[in-house]
């Protein structure tokens, strides 16, 4: 069909009801093995207070549009752009190992696909954002699959396409993830995941409430350390 796809319906009923600009924000998420135990439950507590906090902001509960994308042996996407009140936190498992160039690959598709829908129905949107969480490293996938992300992700970094945020848990390899990430990596201390999360939905309320253009201060994460 080329350029002129017809808009969907659901898209332009949603577009109508709520003509806000968008700000859209996937959080990619390592479900790997080694995420059992306390870190995936708080993880999946972190997720909770996420949305509760970006429920609560009525600007950012019709701007913020949340995106979950987990990566083990499988990248899946767990949730598809909504906004925060309609948002349900989804109880995370981890298994398996580190596929994180193909999660990173995911995440800057849907990223395209989004801003593409955007477009067609006239909608202005805020640069979107990656928020990438992981314990390890890249595990078990094709090394060219972490070279080409790494390649990509610093292409559309340049040309503001996407602002990509790192998050190292507790055995997280952060030397590798400061290569993969043009910002710094942020060390997160112990399992803050809470207030990683309230400091991620007080940014995005930020962002929310500036203009499309501007460039937003961003609170300094006292959750974690660069």
């Amino acid at each position: 069909m080329g350029m002129n796809q017809p808009m969907k319906l659901e898209e332009a009923v949603e577009f109508a009801e709520n003509p806000e600009p968008r700000c859209p924000c996937i959080l990619l998420l390592d479900t790997s093995g080694s995420m059992q135990g306390e870190a995936i439950a708080a993880l999946n507590e972190g997720l909770k207070s996420f949305q509760q906090n970006l429920a609560k902001d009525p600007l950012a509960s019709k701007r913020v549009e949340v995106a979950i994308v987990t990566f083990d042996n499988n990248i899946k996407v767990v949730q598809d752009f909504i906004t925060p009140d309609q948002f349900t936190p989804p109880v995370l498992t981890a298994q398996g190992q580190t596929f994180m160039g193909g999660g990173i690959h995911k995440a800057l598709d849907m990223v395209q696909a989004r801003k593409d829908v955007y477009r067609k129905n006239g909608v202005a949107y805020y640069r979107p954002w990656v928020f990438l969480l992981t314990d390890g490293e890249p595990q078990g996938e094709e090394e060219g699959d972490v070279q080409s992300a790494t390649a990509r992700l610093k292409q559309d970094e340049e040309k503001k396409r996407v602002a990509f945020f790192a998050v190292g848990v507790e055995g997280a390899n952060m030397e590798v993830l400061s290569k993969i990430s043009v910002r710094a990596p942020v060390k997160l201390k112990g399992l803050n995941f809470v207030e990683m999360f309230v400091w991620l939905s007080k940014s995005m309320e930020a962002v929310a409430q500036s203009r499309t253009d501007e460039q937003v201060a961003l609170p300094p994460p006292g959750w974690g350390t660069v």
